[in-house]
């Protein structure tokens, strides 16, 4: 290149070329990628289970005898996940003996299968304590409905629950 001027030089630096990239495939990505998300958005549907609430029954006042709760479950809704439960109603001054078991499908189900096999007519009251969190109420309810409890409520804790739990210092 020694023996070429000097204007020739200078025309091959400054000539360019402009490059005109195929945007093809980034029209195609994007119309990927705006698929997959309105297809995400789909499958995220929020699941709702039904909740049947029982019927508040008209009681005399002299009556203290609920029919139906003497062969009741109580599980009351701990902190951490754990639930705690006793056996029959609380109709005397008596307070029954409380036992406590873990939540999820090792402890709540094994023990509501039981609780169910032994009767199958078995009324389970779920009690939520000022402890537990809504989630603990979520997999509780989830339980009843995968192990098919046909009776049970929702209900709030008597003071006779709270004296339980103060006894066993829960």
């Amino acid at each position: 290149m020694a023996n070429v001027p000097t204007t020739l030089r200078s025309a091959h630096r400054n000539f360019r070329r402009i490059l005109h990239p195929d945007m093809t495939p980034m029209v195609g990505l994007g119309f990927l990628l705006v698929t997959f998300f309105l297809l995400a958005a789909d499958f995220v549907k929020p699941t709702v289970m039904q909740l049947t609430m029982p019927m508040n029954y008209p009681r005399d006042a002299n009556d203290s005898f609920c029919p139906g709760f003497d062969n009741s479950l109580s599980l009351i809704l701990g902190k951490n996940g754990r639930v705690h439960y006793y056996r029959g109603g609380l109709f005397s001054d008596e307070l029954p003996e409380l036992h406590t078991i873990l939540g999820g499908a090792a402890g709540l189900r094994r023990f509501l299968l039981d609780a169910r096999q032994k009767d199958p007519r078995v009324l389970v009251l779920i009690k939520p304590s000022d402890n537990a969190t809504y989630r603990d109420l979520v997999d509780a309810l989830d339980e009843i409905n995968i192990t098919d409890q046909k009776r049970y409520a929702i209900v709030d804790l008597y003071d006779l629950d709270y004296a339980l739990l103060k006894q066993y210092n829960l």
